[in-house]
């Protein structure tokens, strides 16, 4: 397979070059009358050698069901034939008839894709299994005309031939995905390649280009060219890429006649492809999907696509349209509506579709994915009629299935929400039911139950059970003279909710007194069986219930056997209506059971196998050897030992446990299990242990005996049933095939389950037969599987059953008497509706809780009276002499209900406490996490000055706190530091080692002294030895000091690496004057001096010592501007100190005297910033009575909130200081005294003030003197103002001009500062190279290190 494209060959080129590919490479021509014979070519039952068993056994008489579920599972032969796959079974159904004809799976593995010729003469079969098929088969002869084999290993999942119908192209499943070509008709494979590695679901010829192929399945589209190349054809895909659209998987697609493909997606769009890409995504206006749903165009015709989706919509839109569609917009998208759409239903899930045989038509049949087969005309005109169902059948697997113990009557349900009976005689449905939840089991209820036979027990996956009545609605006709439809009718009888989970299965009681239904939430209920149900109790057991058996009349205990899916096996005494008398609770505590937990053994068994196979090996080999003389003992020996070594199989216990599948009872006490998974491939017989007194989940219970099913190693037994003679086991398999085991009468160990006849029926991958019933007669048995098949087999040739049977249609029950005037039973349509046991225990807690209502409420009257008497008691004690008067202590009862309300008290104190602690701390973090934030993350605020007298402004820069990481790398590292000036730090540290060495030296030499306790006394000899060893101590750490003075003075000798000869430098200063270095940089000897090579250090301490200069400068700048918003404060209140002396000199003066004051400045909000984080406790107590203001009134919108109340609390604040600053000026106003002191004393001031008075010529000089010296300091006064504010204002346009040049060069340090950074990163990035270079320079000189030292250990032996 290749993924590129050759030169592009014509079709008519490349449709000649197949053909004579398939003409040359082909040996021998097949003849075009050659036919297969389908007798010798069909599947057939698998029956034990010499087992005398009859290969016709069964007979197949009828399929109820139809795998909806499957792609692609729907052809139209002619007008009126259909097809479609029915597990191991390819069924022909007639439309107009509804008869059906069958063709059986040749392999026996089951059939995987389907398809018909264009001229319909011919179809196809797709086999499954080992090595399958292709079959292609004459229509309407149905004979078997040609075989194609080898084109997969496994299953085939699709079909399809092109145009002219000469060629055929299949794709294969897991594993090996082949794509295969084939001339069918010679049986060849003409091409073969693998087309990926992923599930295919559709592959198909381009019906415009017959050398171009489609393949599509999970999240691929791939695009296939047949080209000529020198070897000869060849298959080469192209794959799709989806580029910026999500992957989806590719149901179905149309190819245009221009080479592009619209495909479907998940989501509902459709995908136009160009090439291999996608060039649109074709939506609807205002971006909705196509349909709701995966959709899959299908087909071309009449200048529209034709697309359906599981919205169960199909929608015509205009080709043009698609096939010019061009996005403009940046999603891809194309929008567009559809010319036409027909709404099939609104539970309907389309899944393909088929063309009707007739020319122009426009007919179409439809598979419904949701059980249905649609008849669709598609022409959308005024006259098309509606859709028509013609087929409905289950969808998805069977969950539950019965027979009528009194006619050839069976009910089914599925999680499809349908309960459906068919009359399996008549081979037809006679009615169904829809309920709101899926059905999950079903039981028909014996004749002991009902006489008539028309009661259904159901279960649903909602918990729900409900009791049906089928009758003939036909005889309500004598009774209430109105016609009914139908041949019958399911009515609700009751309805119940025993299970908080889905009912998994439902079981009368042998003499049909009691109900037992058990469910996936581990309890079972049972109920009195009567005309109307009552619930008895429940029990729990260990696991989700599998099913339900209760003993057979042979036992002489009536008891249940509950199956669990866990292993459990729980035998339940059957429990007495009228002794189980339960008021809170329906569970039944004391209900007799016992448990069984399964243990494996079949790892024993094999091992035992094994060993028992040895054995005979042994014993074999013995007789051999004793016959044969001639060989020699020695080897005998050799021949032991080694099969002695050969090791047995391990003992394996499975985890977790395999899953239980069905069981039933044989003894009492005793019971058969099948188990899937791991133990699969036995019946195992059990019985409960003696010891019941353990907990179900720790026991550990082994069958006693087995009975091993030939071929069920991987294929275990799902589901078990007995003829009514018990002369047959038929078996459901996991396979989906059936097994019928003979068996001799009274076998309740099965020691004669050994022979059996097996056929392959459902589904060989996901068939899988749960269920399966004999006919009340033993003349049917009836299987379903699930994959939705619902097959009906006969036990009698249908020659000789027609004769043994009088009715050719079964019986449905008659009405009920009374059955009309009964009113609907109530049902229950909620999901979320409580249990029976919920219901119970709420009514239960309501009981209760009204119970102790009125207790609380008897109590608190008994408490209010009480509290009564004691205040009469307290009014009567007032009134008595203060001689007879109680005192307070007296009338106490108790002191210790008074230390027991203070320590209730000091409890709720501190739980107050304990809880608000939390809030506190919650508070606190909170504001710190908000200071951290908006105030410490900024070293400081913007602080703006504004001007008096102009509108001249001038703000702080806002700087970023230091962080402490470049604060320290600032340290690190200083701008502008030599490297010469870390080399001698370098060199030091390699001479420190001498320092370090010295001291390990002492330390090894002197260890640490240990204390020696006292009143220990030495010998003299250790005394002695101690005091030598001391005087060696002394010596050597007396050598330790002399060497360490050494070697001070060595090192304090030293000169320092820098320090040069002062000759020798005023020589070189001379040399550079007068001489000067005339080299150039280009020069090849040019080396850049040490002081002025850059490396990525220097320039990263060049930008740190660049950015430090800048906050320098800033913070300089700030503290400028904050000292000028100082003087401003400390000048509005010197202008209001003068503002307010001059009013006072007014007041003095003549009115026409007066001049203006200046407007007096004011401290604006942005010029001190600080204030808005000041508060106080007054502050935060106005903000609470606020909050709890604005909760208390009307909701208003989320958006005003906190800012809202804030606000109002800022507005009241800034109130408050205006107030608190007009208080300020009165209290100036009548303290402040005058600047000069009046000489006119308080007398002649009277005087003057007096009316009417007349004033001497003294009295007006000193008038006149008086208002000169006024005017005077008004004067003064107000040119200082003017000053004051002229010079402030002065200072703040100098700063404000020096600040914008202080901007300008901050915009050039950035620059050069972006540059210096951009450097850096060159630096780190040249370093880095030559790090690299250096290694690998490095490398090649060790390299030529050992080169060298190699040449000479090799000379030297020369020489």
């Amino acid at each position: 397979m290749s993924e590129e494209t050759t030169a592009p060959v014509g079709a008519d080129s490349q449709h000649a070059a197949m053909q004579q590919e398939a003409e040359g490479g082909s040996k021998k021509q097949l003849s075009a009358d050659m036919y297969y014979k389908y007798e010798e070519l069909h599947s057939r039952p698998s029956i034990t050698p010499d087992s005398e068993i009859p290969e016709n056994l069964l007979h197949l008489s009828h399929s109820f069901g139809y795998d909806s579920g499957r792609r692609g599972n729907l052809q139209l032969l002619d007008e009126r034939t259909l097809i479609f796959i029915a597990g191991n079974l390819l069924v022909l159904l007639d439309v107009s008839t509804k008869e059906q004809r069958y063709l059986r799976s040749c392999s026996g593995g089951g059939i995987g894709s389907i398809t018909t010729h264009p001229s319909k003469e011919y179809f196809v079969v797709a086999e499954n299994g080992n090595q399958p098929n292709i079959i292609v088969y004459e229509y309407p002869s149905l004979r078997p005309y040609r075989i194609l084999r080898g084109g997969t290993e496994r299953a085939y999942s699709f079909m399809d031939f092109n145009c002219d119908g000469s060629l055929l192209a299949s794709v294969g499943s897991a594993p090996d995905f082949m794509l295969t070509l084939w001339d069918w008709r010679q049986e060849e494979v003409m091409l073969s390649c693998k087309a990926i590695s992923q599930d295919v679901y559709r592959v198909s010829f381009s019906p415009y280009n017959p050398g171009l192929l489609t393949s599509s399945g999970s999240g691929h589209i791939k695009f296939w060219k047949m080209a000529g190349t020198f070897t000869g054809l060849k298959l080469q895909g192209l794959m799709g890429h989806f580029g910026k659209t999500a992957a989806t998987d590719i149901e179905g697609y149309v190819e245009l006649p221009d080479g592009k493909v619209v495909s479907g997606s998940d989501w509902g769009n459709m995908l136009l492809w160009d090439g291999n890409a996608i060039k649109v995504e074709i939506c609807r206006k205002e971006g909705r999907n196509c349909h709701a749903g995966m959709v899959q165009p299908f087909a071309l015709e009449d200048g529209q696509l034709m697309t359906m989706g599981t919205d169960g919509v199909v929608r015509g839109w205009d080709f043009e349209s698609i096939d010019t569609a061009d996005s403009s917009s940046d999603g891809g998208k194309f929008e567009m509506e559809p010319m036409n759409e027909m709404v099939v239903g609104y539970n309907v899930c389309l899944s393909s579709m088929v063309r009707s045989s007739v020319p122009d038509s426009f007919v179409w049949f439809a598979q419904d994915s949701s059980g249905a087969i649609w008849k669709l005309d598609l022409s959308f005109t005024y006259t098309t009629p509606d859709p028509e169902c013609l087929f409905s059948f289950h969808a998805g697997l069977i969950q539950g299935m019965d027979v009528s113990r009194k006619s050839h009557l069976m009910a089914t349900t599925a999680l499809d929400r349908s309960v459906k009976v068919f009359d399996f005689l008549a081979k037809r449905e006679l009615t169904t039911s829809r309920f709101n939840q899926g059905g999950t089991a079903l039981s028909w209820a014996p004749p002991l139950v009902n006489q008539s036979g028309g009661l259904l027990v159901t279960g649903f996956e909602d918990g729900v059970v409900r009791l049906l009545e089928l009758y003939d609605p036909q005889r309500l006709h004598v009774v209430t003279g109105h016609s009914f439809k139908g041949d019958a009718s399911l009515r609700l009888k009751q309805a119940f909710k025993p299970h908080n989970a889905p009912v998994t299965a439902v079981a009368y009681e042998r003499n049909g007194d009691i109900l037992a239904t058990g469910s996936s939430d581990c309890t079972v209920f049972f109920f009195t069986v009567g005309e109307k149900y009552n619930p008895i109790g429940f029990v729990g057991v260990p696991g989700p219930v599998q099913a339900l058996e209760w003993s057979p009349h042979s036992h002489s205990e009536n008891k249940l056997l509950v199956l669990c899916q866990s292993g459990h096996v729980v035998e339940v005494q059957n429990p007495d209506p009228e002794a189980q008398k339960l008021d809170k609770t329906f569970q039944l505590p004391e209900l007799p059971s016992r448990s069984f937990r399964f243990r494996s053994i079949k790892s024993r068994i094999k091992r035992e196998a094994e060993i028992a196979r040895r054995q005979a090996v042994k014993e074999k080999k013995k007789k051999e050897r004793e016959e044969r003389l001639k060989e020699s003992k020695q080897l005998e020996e050799e021949e032991e030992e080694e099969e002695e070594k050969e090791e047995l199989p391990p003992l394996y216990i499975p985890d977790p446990p395999s899953p239980l599948y069905c069981g039933f009872y044989s003894e009492p006490g005793q019971f058969w299990l099948s188990m899937g998974g791991y133990d699969s491939g036995f019946l195992y017989h059990c019985k409960f242990s003696e010891k019941q007194d353990q907990d179900p989940d720790q026991l550990q219970d082994e069958p006693f005996d087995f009975l091993p099913v030939h071929n069920a190693d991987d294929d275990p037994i799902r589901s078990i049933t007995f003829s009514s003679n018990r002369q047959l086991l038929l078996c459901g398999m996991h396979s989906g095939s059936i097994r019928v085991y003979p068996l001799q009468p009274g076998d309740q160990s099965l020691t004669s389950m050994q022979a059996y006849w097996a056929l392959s029926v459902h589904d060989n991958q996901y068939g899988h037969l749960r269920h399966i019933r004999c006919g009340h007669d033993d003349h049917f048995v009836l299987t379903a599987g699930d994959d939705g098949n619902i097959f009906s087999f006969t036990l009698l040739p249908p020659e000789e059953l027609e004769k043994g049977l009088r009715r050719k249609r079964a019986k449905v029950p008659s009405p009920r008497v009374g059955l009309e005037n009964e009113a609907l039973a109530q049902d229950i349509e909620d999901p979320a509706a409580y249990s029976i046991e919920t219901a119970k225990q709420k009514l239960e807690k309501d009981r209760q809780r009204r119970e102790a209502e009125l207790k609380i409420v008897a109590k608190q009257k008994r408490i209010v009276e009480l509290q009564k008497e004691f205040k009469q008691l307290l009014n009567t004690n007032q009134s008595l002499p203060e001689n007879v008067r109680l005192k307070p202590v007296e009338l106490q009862l108790d002191r210790r209900f008074r230390e027991q309300a203070e320590r209730v008290k000091a409890q709720r104190v501190r739980e107050v406490r304990k809880h608000m602690s939390w809030e506190e701390e919650h508070c606190s973090v909170a504001l710190r996490k908000l200071q951290d934030w908006f105030k410490d993350s900024l070293e400081a605020t913007v602080v703006t000055v504004v001007a008096i007298c102009t509108d001249h402004r001038v703000s702080t820069y806002r700087l970023p706190a230091l962080t402490e990481p470049s604060a320290r790398v600032g340290h690190q590292s200083k701008p502008g530091l030599p490297d010469g000036a870390t080399a001698p730090e370098r060199r030091k540290s390699k001479a420190e080692p001498a320092k370090e060495s010295s001291k390990l030296e002492e330390e090894e030499v002197l260890p640490p002294p240990v204390a020696r306790p006292e009143g220990i006394k030495l010998a003299d000899r250790q005394v002695e030895r101690l005091r030598k060893a001391a005087e060696k101590a002394e010596q050597a750490r007396a050598k330790i000091e002399k060497r360490k003075q050494e070697w001070a003075q060595l090192y304090a000798e030293k000169p320092d690496e820098n320090c040069e000869d002062p000759q020798d430098v005023q020589a070189i200063c001379e040399a550079e004057q007068n001489i000067g270095d005339l080299k150039l940089k280009s020069a090849k000897d040019f080396t850049v001096p040490k002081h002025l090579r850059i490396n990525a250090e220097r320039k990263r301490a060049e930008l740190i010592g660049l950015e430090e200069n800048i906050r320098e400068k800033q913070t300089e700048m700030n503290r400028r501007i904050v000292a000028l918003r100082d003087s401003k404060v400390r000048l509005v209140s010197q202008l209001r100190t003068q503002a307010q002396l001059v009013q006072k000199v007014q007041q003095r003066l003549a009115a026409h005297l007066h001049r203006p004051q200046p407007a007096l400045p004011t401290i604006l909000p942005e010029e001190t910033p600080e204030k808005r984080l000041q508060y106080s406790h007054a502050t935060l107590e106005r903000y609470r009575v606020l909050r709890e203001q604005r909760f208390q009134t009307l909701e208003q919108e989320e958006q005003e909130g906190a800012a809202s109340l804030l606000e109002q609390l800022e507005k009241e604040m800034d109130e408050e200081e205006g107030k608190e600053e007009e208080e300020e000026e009165e209290r100036g106003k009548e303290g402040i005294p005058s600047l000069s002191a009046s000489p006119v004393t308080g007398e002649e001031e009277e005087t003057a003030v007096e009316e009417g008075a007349e004033l001497s010529e003294l009295e007006e000089e000193l008038q006149k003197e008086e208002e000169m010296r006024l005017l005077h300091e008004q004067d003064s006064l107000l040119e200082q103002m003017e000053s004051s504010v002229c010079q402030f204002d002065a200072e703040l346009r100098l700063l404000h001009h020096q600040k914008l040049r202080l901007d300008w060069q901050l915009k050039l340090a950035d620059l050069r500062q972006l540059t210096l950074y951009q450097e850096l990163l060159l630096l780190k990035d040249f370093e880095r190279r030559e790090d690299d270079l250096q290694e690998k320079l490095n490398e090649c000189i060790k390299e030529e290190d050992s080169i060298t030292v190699g040449e000479s250990s090799h000379t030297v032996p020369m020489d």
